[in-house]
């Protein structure tokens, strides 16, 4: 190479180095999208052409890039220019991934604005390699093509034209019945009587709270701060108890009430529903306990309450503002950070350029060494020829030496491993005969065997065969006689639960009796009302309600008419 070539070559290389985290960006994108099937082995002709594009283009002009991509291999370049040059990526990823290592203003104004003004020309140059791939595709080699003739065949006669056969006529499928269309008579049964169940539980609830019991209510005769003494409270009892019984459990008697079926009760059943009643009877006695004792107004520890948690709010709302400022202080502070590691990373690549600049000088002063050595060398071995001769037949004299030392070291070391050799197969035969002989005794065949006896090992916890059965013996009676005592525990337990269980079913059944003979009382109650004429007033929104209802419904057997 003359001075020129080599100096633009030493140029690339030194500038694919020193931008090599920006090319490689480029290059490993386009080996994930676009060149999935290109050679590894090509990676450094992309990073080439990658950087005269992206810093030298300006330098070299169109027509000498031109002239260097079309020196090589078509459909690569084609393929490459087509991804590097796209507006898109240009102004996207390629543009963020360059700002994580320099300035994202000096890589829009150095590199990624005139690779966009070089993009029309170099999509001429990409169209120009299309088409000579297109041209190089479609000129194949004609060839003669052979001419086929037919074969003279006889005609065959013309078939008979068949009779059609009958088309069947299938039967009449049976109409889909009307019932499968709406819904079952069982399912409107169970949801009018769960209607009428709720609208019955809903007029206790009205007359409880109506008719409640008053036993801490003042009395305007005697004066303010007196009470109901306990004779005055004794003729409300049994209508409050009964209002309680059948608000709190007017759910389960929904259920009771739907075709009357009867329900079979396991244990946890059981012992559940009677844990119910014994905790509702506790609550209710204590409560009457506290009104006798002239319990006040609630309305002073509500009101308190309502304090209390405004409090807490207020206390919540103050810490979501705390954590809200915080989070715009990190914010802030995590900006401030950012603004940091970019200026940290200016310096630091301002001090690589330093770094590589000094690296450079220090390479070229290290090849010029190097070259001067070589020099150097090889007049040292124009000067070693000369003598050749002479230490040719020293060496010559010297191997000579060397190999009748190793001859006789050779013999010395085998005649030491002879006589070893033949020492360790004399002890072997020795050791032979020793064993034949000692084989040649005669052996007791048979050994007598002691039960009584232990093994003789000296341990402390040594015994006997027979000991050992009697222990046996003791540990399985003992293991007997805990298996009875568990197993009698085990039943008296049983008996004890299925004692339990008759008693709550006994008090399920009390409670039961006299759950149904109150809600019956209250429907003969309810009947005689009903036929006296009383009727309650209903609420204005329920008839407006209602009214809706049923304008809207005519409205809609109107419009599934006209459909």
């Amino acid at each position: 190479l003359n001075v020129t070539e080599e100096k633009f070559v030493l140029d690339t290389l030194a500038g694919c180095i020193e931008y090599k985290s920006l090319l490689d960006v480029v290059v490993n994108a386009f080996f994930v999208r676009d060149g999935r099937y290109c050679l590894v082995s090509e990676r450094n002709l992309y990073i080439v052409i990658c950087y005269l594009a992206t810093f030298q283009l300006e330098d070299l002009g169109l027509q000498h890039f031109s002239r260097i991509v079309k020196s090589l291999d078509i459909a690569k370049m084609q393929k490459f220019l087509r991804f590097f040059f796209n507006a898109l990526y240009l102004n996207t990823w390629i543009k963020d991934e360059w700002s994580q290592f320099y300035d994202s203003l000096y890589v829009k104004e150095n590199w990624i604005d005139p690779l966009l003004r070089w993009q029309p020309k170099v999509q001429q140059l990409i169209g120009q390699l299309t088409d000579k791939l297109n041209n190089r595709a479609t000129t194949v080699k004609t060839s003669t093509v052979t001419q086929p003739k037919e074969f003279n065949l006889t005609v065959p006669k013309r078939r008979a034209i068949p009779i059609p056969l009958p088309i069947p006529v299938l039967e009449k499928r049976r109409p889909v019945p009307p019932s499968t269309y709406k819904p079952p008579k069982e399912k409107k049964q169970l949801e009018e009587i769960k209607t009428k169940n709720r609208q019955k539980a809903e007029d206790l609830l009205l007359k409880a709270n109506a008719n409640q019991f008053r036993c801490a209510a003042i009395k305007p005769e005697k004066g303010e701060g007196t009470f109901l003494t306990g004779k005055e409270v004794v003729p409300f009892l049994p209508q409050y108890l009964e209002a309680v019984w059948e608000l709190v459990l007017r759910q389960y008697f929904e259920e009771l009430q739907i075709d009357n079926i009867p329900i079979k009760l396991n244990a946890a059943a059981i012992l559940r529903e009677g844990a119910l009643y014994q905790r509702i009877m506790e609550q209710e006695l204590k409560r009457i306990e506290n009104l006798l004792r002239g319990a006040g107004d609630p309305s002073e520890f509500l009101e308190w309450q309502k304090q209390m948690r405004g409090k807490d709010l207020e206390e919540q709302l103050a810490e979501i503002e705390c954590r809200r400022l915080q989070g715009k202080l990190s914010h802030e502070e995590a900006v401030l950070a950012h603004q940091n590691v970019i200026q940290e990373n200016k310096k630091k690549a301002d001090l690589m350029r330093e770094e590589k600049a000094e690296l450079m000088h220090q390479y070229a002063e290290k090849r010029l060494q190097e070259q001067k050595e070589m020099r150097e060398l090889v007049e040292q071995v124009v000067e070693g020829h000369k003598n050749a001769k002479q230490a040719k037949i020293k060496l010559q004299k010297y191997k000579q030496q060397i190999v009748q030392e190793v001859c006789e070291e050779n013999r010395e070391l085998l005649r030491q491993a002879l006589e070893e050799e033949e020492e360790k197969l004399r002890r072997r035969y020795e050791l032979i005969q020793q064993i034949r002989a000692i084989e040649s005794l005669p052996s007791i065949r048979h050994k007598f065997v002691d039960l009584t006896e232990t093994g003789g090992h000296g341990l402390i916890c040594e015994m006997s065969i027979v000991e050992l059965r009697e222990r046996l013996a003791l540990l399985k009676e003992a293991q007997k006689a805990a298996e009875e005592e568990k197993r009698d525990q085990i039943i008296h337990e049983k008996q004890a639960k299925e004692q339990l269980l008759l008693e709550k079913l006994d008090q399920i059944s009390l409670f039961r009796a006299e759950l149904g003979r109150a809600a019956a009382l209250k429907q003969e109650e309810k009947k005689r009302k009903s036929q006296s004429g009383e009727r309650p007033m209903k609420d204005e929104r329920i008839l407006n309600l209602q009214k809706k209802i049923v304008e809207k419904a005519m409205q809609r057997k109107k419009q599934a008419g006209f459909l």
